[in-house]
């Protein structure tokens, strides 16, 4: 959420950020409602000095046998009271719409962000690994000889309907290492906190990351109240959720593999073969959170760690540096890397990393107690995969295939595998 004083200091600027987004201006909208609960609170306030000075003179009219004076004061102090709430609900009444209006308004890109429309305006800043060079036509996932016994969307759609699967024997085992692998780096090498959260939340923790108002048609509600979890960020980043925490205990970095839920109501007919976009997929989760001054450092410091994932998996990929029309609700900056997919000849994204400065912490009421003392700050959080385990499994199916169908297997993955290196083309891990 918005700071409603940096609005109110420099509406001009506040547009103009808002406007490389895409989205028209709301400084007037925004202030003329801040105006007016302000105002209704400043009206509450002189009503209750009134009411307060009325009530201490009625008992002296009464006193002095002034009946006259008695009565009316009693009446005034009466018309008070009444007016006291009237603008107290008003205040309270505004105060909820301009809550619900800043709600709804996405975080302003930093000043580097390069300015665009959508993916095709993001700008690359560095790869890593050549893709390799087949002597056959390299194959999409699904198709692999030695995959198609163990990824079943037949009997996924006869369970769960579309965009659903169900993996199994070698596949299955391959993509649990995956996620294995992922935790110990992270934790050993990376210096982050594994945990482990709830798929379920309360509606105020998919507010206090963005997922709602805006975006619930994106997520899954149950029928008592609680969402499911696009990704646990939801959970990880709300740990902090309405706390104020001393500075030393800063910076806190989680890591956490969880079952992830999604309805990509924003995305019909895209990706819809084969594991790339799924309703259900898991995905280890990096949070950081820190002191405001530290976030940018850390978010270099995130991306590299989602990296080093696939460097140590030999997977070739991309980073690339979003533009303002395909950020992120929540993002000030975000770095999305793409993983190379032979099957689709091309760069897929496999996580994005993103620094969200204050702009949860608002939302969340999150503050830290400065070491040198001085009034509560927000505190600055940041989140990425690291990796999405699904496409990762895709890019290993798919990087490793051979010409026989069978896929040899990253040597980073051998020991989560009881030492197995390959795939074969049955399917059996060998």
């Amino acid at each position: 959420m918005h700071d409603i004083r940096a609005i109110r200091e420099n509406p001009e600027a506040w547009d103009a950020a808002l406007s490389r987004r895409g989205v028209e201006a709301m400084s007037s909208q925004i202030l003329d409602l801040d105006k007016a609960r302000r105002a209704a609170i400043t009206a509450a306030e002189e009503a209750q000095a009134e009411q307060n000075r009325a009530s201490k003179d009625v008992g002296k009219a009464k006193a002095s046998g002034d009946e006259a004076e008695f009565e009316r004061l009693r009446a005034l102090v009466a018309a008070k009271k009444a007016e006291v709430a009237e603008m107290q609900d008003k205040a309270k009444t505004l105060d909820t719409q301009l809550t619900d209006l800043l709600m709804g308004v996405p975080n302003l890109p930093l000043d580097d962000i390069p300015d665009g429309a959508d993916e095709n305006d993001n700008v690359e800043i560095r790869r890593w690994g050549s893709p390799r060079t087949f002597d056959f036509t390299p194959k999409e996932h699904y198709d692999l000889d030695g995959v198609k016994p163990g990824m079943d969307f037949e009997v996924a759609a006869k369970l769960s309907g579309s965009r659903f699967v169900v993996l199994s024997g070698g596949v299955a085992r391959i993509h649990r290492a995956l996620a294995q692998f992922m935790l110990d780096t992270h934790t050993e090498e990376h210096g982050l906190a594994e945990t482990w959260t709830p798929v379920l939340v309360r509606p105020e923790m998919m507010y206090g990351t963005g997922q709602l108002p805006k975006f619930g048609e994106d997520s899954y509600e149950t029928t008592n109240g609680w969402w499911l979890i696009p990704t646990s960020e939801v959970t990880l980043t709300n740990i902090v959720n309405g706390l104020t925490v001393e500075q030393s205990y800063l910076p806190r970095r989680y890591t956490a593999h969880s079952q992830c839920f999604r309805s990509e109501a924003g995305s019909a007919g895209r990706d819809t073969a084969g594991m790339l976009r799924q309703h259900q997929f898991e995905k280890v989760e990096m949070v950081t959170v820190c002191h405001p001054d530290e976030a940018l450092a850390e978010h270099d410091r995130m991306t590299k760690c989602a990296e080093a994932i696939l460097e140590k998996l030999g997977l070739p990929y991309r980073t690339v540096v979003l533009c303002t029309g395909d950020m992120g609700f929540g993002a000030q900056k975000t770095h999305d890397i793409e993983v190379w997919l032979p099957g689709q000849d091309s760069y897929r994204e496999i996580s994005s990393v993103s620094t969200c400065g204050t702009f949860q912490a608002r939302r969340m009421n999150a503050r830290f107690k400065p070491a040198e003392g001085g009034k509560p700050g927000f505190l600055a959080t940041l989140n990425g995969s690291g990796l999405a385990v699904g496409r990762c499994l895709i890019a290993v199916l798919e990087n490793g295939q051979q010409a026989d169908g069978s896929v040899d297997l990253p040597e980073a993955l051998h020991p989560y595998l009881r030492g197995k290196t390959r795939l074969s083309a049955e399917g059996v891990l060998e």
